[in-house]
């Protein structure tokens, strides 16, 4: 596979990363990825990861200028830290991803991961939902991560922050977008993205909206989509 295209994103997506992950794309537009166990990305703090792991993803350079990217992501949790994600990716040690993930005590979990160097690690709210609504949203050199839990639920901002890509315009790598299956302690992790949605501009990166299943559209945040 040298690339994929997916209904509602104006750019192609590239397969990075390994091994690499197997993923069909629905003739609704919704994109199944699945990982092999043993992938990750992330870049210990305490500096004991020598190779750094890696994992199958699909990623694209979208347009210049604001957007955002939304898509409901559901993930068949069977072992800890399975998940499914949408990434942010420049290098193997300037990236983020926002991540729908089993957590240590067996439970969905949003959680963030921003890595400058080394990476962090935030695990945000817990949930019973079988699914839960993504958005990454770019203004500027600003980048934004926000969840919600519903169609008609707030979307949640979960982190604001840069990625130090400030001087790319001078020839720094640019920054991809796009979509991950993880399975770092399991034998793979299927994740199911829907509703997937790519849209010029942005709010303030604060705002929450109001609801998961707004409407798309130059200052407006896109659709999470329909249920898997």
């Amino acid at each position: 596979m040298t690339s994929l295209t997916v209904p509602g994103l104006p750019f192609p997506l590239v397969p990075e990363g390994s091994p690499p992950c197997a993923a069909e794309v629905s003739p609704d537009g919704s994109l199944r990825l699945t990982g092999r166990g043993g992938t990750d990305l992330f870049a210990d703090p305490a500096g004991s990861t020598d190779p750094l792991p890696d994992a199958g993803r699909l990623t694209g350079v979208p347009p210049a200028g604001d957007f955002t990217l939304s898509a409901r992501v559901g993930v068949d949790f069977t072992d800890v830290y399975d998940a499914g994600a949408l990434l942010l990716h420049a290098s193997e040690r300037r990236w983020a991803k926002l991540a729908f993930e089993f957590s240590p005590q067996q439970r969905p979990t949003a959680v963030t991961v921003v890595t400058r160097g080394t990476s962090d690690d935030c695990n945000s709210f817990e949930t019973d939902e079988r699914a839960l609504w993504l958005r990454i949203t770019r203004a500027g050199a600003a980048w934004a991560f926000h969840a919600a839990t519903g169609e008609d639920a707030p979307w949640r901002l979960l982190r604001y922050f840069s990625l130090g890509e400030h001087g790319e315009r001078d020839g720094a790598e640019p920054v991809s977008v796009g979509f991950l299956a993880q399975s770092p302690l399991g034998k793979g992790c299927t994740a199911g993205f829907t509703g997937i949605t790519f849209a010029p501009g942005a709010r303030e990166p604060g705002s929450t909206g109001s609801g998961a299943r707004e409407a798309g559209g130059h200052g407006q945040l896109g659709s999470a989509g329909t249920p898997m």
